[in-house]
């Protein structure tokens, strides 16, 4: 079965780069067979020809790194917690400095507006690393009265995920970055002799890392090639977005605009566990999300033997069309396809075996699951779970 995840990959186009950013590290990763999309207003690569299968492998047992094009907003000042409590529906005055924490942000309806990882880097200055999507607009229409300001770093990310990435990153910092760098945890450190700031956090649901780059404090070039030699002993491969795309699906990590959007509401994605209806100060769409009874998913995950669900696949229930194909993939390591369905309503839908619509016309058995695919208590990426597949 092929492990391809976009079958639109090969529908591409010449575009030009003036309105959109090409990431510092191009020249470090660029090849003839590059597939570049469009994310945050950045170029990412889609694809760089390299066997999907072989490179999720490097993922599950050994690393890669990837230049993913996941953009940071800084939010700062003397307001910059009492603002981001009132534009998140998570709480925010009680993150830690050097601690991250995933965040979502609803629209006045309830329905989710942006969902991303907000880091504290000090008292009054914080990153929230958005997906796809408008936030710097969407925060400058709600910051008016509070004593903060919105602002572009200029920040690129580097993922390092996979097992070995705790020894990578250890040798990379010199010893600096060691076990006591917990899940979600983040500061600056020394890289090679440069500052960067570097989380225990990823795209993958693996142990991984993050570094965040600062274009005009960044030896980028310095920066690829020092995580290149401390990954060498190690296997790590260099690659494109496509076993981040599989292995998030396999995760249950959700994407903003693809898998979720205003016409979700918390629960309905599943992620009621991240609204903070109980605490004492006021957020955009809090009296939305109040009035919500009907807490039942929409969102769920199937898997399919003998296909590959693909993105606007329809979910059939005999004659009756159900769902929709958000986002799917052919899982190497669960040896079937998989994707996130959305329904048009809540049911006892999980445990249901039901029809998938393929992309070439057929038919094909698919069941209704749980999300995650498996580690639901992300064992894997806290590091609780070292087993190699």
């Amino acid at each position: 079965m092929s492990t391809s995840v976009h079958a639109d990959t090969s529908h591409t186009l010449k575009i030009s780069g003036r309105r959109f950013e090409i990431s510092p590290f191009f020249d470090c990763h660029s090849t003839p067979d590059m597939v570049f999309g469009v994310y945050a207003g950045r170029f990412y690569t889609v694809s760089n020809g390299a066997d999907v299968e072989e490179t999720y492998w490097a993922l599950r047992r050994k690393a890669i790194m990837v230049d993913v094009p996941e953009r940071p907003v800084e939010i700062s000042g003397p307001d910059a917690a009492a603002f981001l409590e009132y534009v998140f529906a998570r709480r925010v005055a009680n993150l830690k400095e050097g601690r991250g924490r995933y965040a979502i942000a609803c629209t006045h309806d309830g329905g989710i507006f942006m969902d991303g990882v907000l880091f504290r880097l000090a008292e009054d200055r914080f990153w929230y690393v958005q997906p796809d999507g408008d936030l710097e607009t969407w925060l400058l229409a709600h910051i008016g009265g509070f004593d903060a300001k919105v602002s572009d770093p200029h920040a690129r990310v580097l993922q390092v995920q996979g097992p070995a990435s705790p020894a990578i990153v250890h040798a990379a910092s010199n010893g600096a970055i060691d076990d006591t760098v917990k899940y979600f945890h983040a500061g600056y450190f020394d890289i090679g002799g440069q500052q960067v700031y570097v989380s225990r956090t990823g795209w993958t649901a693996e142990l991984g890392y993050e570094f965040y780059v600062e274009w005009d404090k960044t030896d980028c070039r310095r920066l690829w090639d020092h995580l290149v030699s401390a990954g060498a002993s190690h296997g790590m491969v260099t690659t494109s977005a496509n076993a981040l795309e599989i292995r998030r699906i396999e995760a249950g990590i959700l994407d903003n605009i693809t898998d979720i959007d205003p016409g979700l509401n918390p629960w309905q994605a599943g992620l009621g566990p991240f609204v903070d209806l109980d605490r004492d100060t006021d957020f955009v769409g809090r009296d939305a999300l109040l009035a919500i009874t009907e807490k039942t998913p929409l969102l769920h995950g199937i898997t399919c033997a003998d296909a590959t669900p693909d993105s606007g696949n329809i979910v059939m229930d005999g004659t009756e069309a159900v769902g929709r194909i958000s986002a799917g993939a052919w899982s190497p390591y669960q040896n079937c396809g998989i994707g996130y369905v959305r329904f048009e309503k809540a049911g006892d839908w999980v445990g249901r075996t039901l029809s998938l619509a393929t992309t070439d016309g057929n038919a094909a058995t698919c069941n209704v699951v749980s999300l995650p695919f498996y580690d639901p208590e992300k064992r894997i990426p806290r590091g609780l779970d070292k087993t190699i597949p």
